[in-house]
């Protein structure tokens, strides 16, 4: 792939219309945005390998699943240069759906999803907190996700 490839208006206009709905065929898609499927495909390739897009995911409703808690844990670690080894060790938790390195109060802020209250304490207390340093959390249960969604991507 030439490292010079630009993104363009119908890039994004291929990007607009997966992120409202990423089982759209790409042969719909070029209807749409008036290029030829062949076109779809090798764009979305480019822009596969630039790492723009990192793949397509699976949008599931955890709580008919009977995972009734959704929580943020704000970590604070021992020392911030510990962040790659801890964050390494987070992955490993199935729980866990997002990790990110913050600033402001936590050194990591982390999304995970429990079935109930009990589990959520077995998940602080027998995994979480036993990882190598990290100091001490802060847990913070949503109530309700009242929005949750990709970003508008605008033209240009």
């Amino acid at each position: 792939m030439s490292k010079n490839y630009e993104i363009d208006n119908i890039d994004l206009k291929i990007l607009s219309l997966l992120t409202e709905d990423a089982k759209i065929p790409y042969t719909e898609i070029a209807k749409k945005v008036y290029v030829s499927g062949g076109t779809v495909h090798v764009r979305m390739r480019k822009l596969e390998e630039m790492g723009i897009v990192k793949g397509s995911t699976l949008s599931i409703d955890y709580s008919k699943l009977g995972y009734d808690i959704t929580a943020f844990l704000g970590i604070f670690l021992e020392k911030s240069s510990l962040y790659e080894e801890v964050a390494s060790r987070l992955k490993d938790i199935p729980e866990i759906a997002s990790i990110h390195y913050t600033t402001g109060n936590y050194s990591i802020f982390v999304k995970l999803y429990c079935k109930d209250t009990n589990h959520l304490r077995e998940v602080l207390h027998d995994k979480i907190q036993k990882v190598d340093g990290i100091e001490r959390t802060e847990t913070l249960i949503s109530l309700e996700e009242s929005l949750n969604r990709p970003v508008q991507i605008l033209s240009r």
